[in-house]
């Protein structure tokens, strides 16, 4: 997305957007607010980006799928192999 079309989107102007880019400006959570829902992104993730939420920890995969009370064990299960796999094959790729 050009950043012209992320500044329609997010309605602030194109300048002021290019600022925040270049580091001239400090935007407020609102304007973060704003950017995140333009790119259909958490806007927790822009704040971590621009410092804004540092030492927050987050649950690992982990930790986060045996959470989940929405799924079954079985559905847990799975889900820990596939990322296993993904793991072990990520790991094998970097050797």
């Amino acid at each position: 997305m050009s950043l012209r079309k992320l500044a329609e989107t997010a309605g602030i102007s194109n300048p002021y957007l290019s600022q925040i880019e270049r580091g001239l400006r400090k935007p407020s959570a609102e304007i973060l607010k704003s950017i995140a829902r333009a790119l259909s992104i958490r806007a927790e993730s822009l704040y971590e980006r621009a410092g804004l939420l540092e030492g927050i920890e987050r649950p690992s995969v982990v930790e986060a799928v045996e959470a989940d009370t929405l799924l079954h064990q079985s559905q847990k299960q799975a889900l820990m192999q596939i990322y296993t796999s993904f793991i072990n094959d990520n790991t094998t790729e970097e050797v």
